[in-house]
């Protein structure tokens, strides 16, 4: 019989991310349910050592802090090599009963990892395709491997998650999600309505509005030629932009950029740490990207109250109902991005409208609470913590978790 005075233990789940940041800003609500069903949450990154601004945060929110060894870009067959061991070692050290990775290094050498430590369940988020996936050339080369990594991965997961299901199809079309893997297809990462209030749109003068990474692949160069475009025919109209350079092969060089601000077309505003002072300024949101997952900055705007102009593609394309909330352009065309503006323009009062359904949307469909009860559904999370039991057998080692009727038991 267990005795009344050993410490009882929670489930472990070790979140794995390829970017510090991430964790809290997309991802902290679904940590923060975890921690109230009764985990032990810990989280790995790159650079997420004790002196990270973000590992305080971690460790304040009742979370254990991991740093890792990957490198987001490029391809160094020793170094994700050693990714995966450290990877393994980790697991073999807190053994979690559960682990979910998400973006691609992680979602590849996380599962490897996963399932080398014999992690009893284990899940994969797809967040997007990125740069492996788009284009042509040397690209070709990182696609066809970034597939059979994906495949080899995906084949050990116990479950994969997608945010659109274009990306979900190509998987299962392509052959790197085999048939017997189940997956699901979520709302994105849902948005806190709470947190990215109603707001109205400002229209004297009419303010547009971009944020992201400064890569090719968002974007960027369109949304640019297209202001130009627009500025001519309408002097009064505002371009901003905020993102930074990101360590890419497909990142914009920084004359690219110096050239935009000195001709007047765009006012760069750089990396913020909070955009909802950027989108309260603004009129019309737009994001012109090749392909996403669900496209988090447009989730932002919509639930504050914004249209939006993106590409008719793959993940952004369900975040606007044509004419209802915003419009769809084609991708790569900057005459069509003009076209939409100059909607806007020709008609301030179309922004609020517009606006109003887009909070609508957002409260309907991408609600982070709704977003996140499915998925923790999926992974077989029970609604509220179970009584947890002592999971340590005579002579003091760690039992694992027993896995339930798909629910966690300790």
């Amino acid at each position: 019989m267990t005795s009344p005075q050993q410490p009882l233990a929670a489930p472990r789940i070790l979140v794995i991310g390829g970017f510090p940041d991430s964790l809290l800003h997309f991802r902290g609500a679904f940590l923060d349910a975890l921690v109230a069903r009764g985990f032990e949450v810990h989280v790995a990154t790159p650079g997420l050592a004790a002196g990270h601004p973000v590992h305080g945060l971690v460790e304040a929110r009742s979370m254990v802090a991991h740093a890792i060894p990957l490198r987001r870009t490029g391809l160094n067959p020793l170094g994700d090599l050693l990714l995966l061991l450290h990877l393994r070692g980790l697991m073999r050290s807190i053994r979690p009963d559960v682990v979910l990775a998400y973006t691609i290094k992680p979602v590849i050498y996380g599962s490897l990892a996963a399932w080398m430590a014999r992690v009893p369940r284990r899940f994969a988020l797809i967040t997007g395709l990125g740069y492996a996936f788009q284009g042509e050339g040397q690209r070709m080369i990182v696609r066809g491997l970034a597939q059979k990594l994906y495949a080899l991965a995906l084949a050990r997961v116990s479950k994969v998650f997608f945010q659109n299901p274009d990306d979900q199809a190509l998987f299962r079309e392509r052959g790197i999600l085999k048939t017997g893997v189940p997956s699901v297809v979520l709302n994105g990462s849902g948005i806190d309505l709470d947190e990215y209030p109603l707001s109205s749109p400002a229209t004297e003068p009419l303010q547009f509005l971009m944020i992201g990474r400064l890569l090719g692949d968002k974007g960027v160069r369109e949304y640019a030629a297209a202001a130009a475009k627009a500025k001519a025919r309408n002097p009064e109209a505002r371009f901003l932009l905020a993102g930074w350079i990101d360590e890419n092969p497909d990142a914009i060089a920084q004359s690219e950029l110096d050239a935009w601000v000195a001709s007047g077309c765009i006012e760069f505003i750089g990396r913020l740490a909070d955009v909802r002072p950027a989108i309260v300024s603004s009129a019309v949101y737009v994001l012109p990207s090749y392909r996403e997952g669900t496209p988090r900055t447009v989730l932002e705007a919509m639930a504050m109250g914004r249209p939006i102009i993106t590409t008719d593609t793959p993940g952004c394309r369900e975040t606007v109902a044509e004419g209802d909330n915003g419009f769809l352009v084609p991708v790569r065309s900057v005459d069509g991005l003009v076209a939409a503006m100059q909607r806007f323009l020709d008609d301030p009062t179309l922004a609020a409208r517009m606006g109003a359904r887009s909070r609508q949307i957002a409260e309907e469909k991408y609600d982070v609470h709704k977003v996140n009860e499915m998925m923790l559904s999926e992974m077989g999370v029970p609604q509220k913590p179970a009584v947890v039991a002592d999971r340590r057998p005579p002579g003091g080692a760690v039992a694992r978790a027993r896995d339930v009727d798909g629910g966690f038991v300790p």
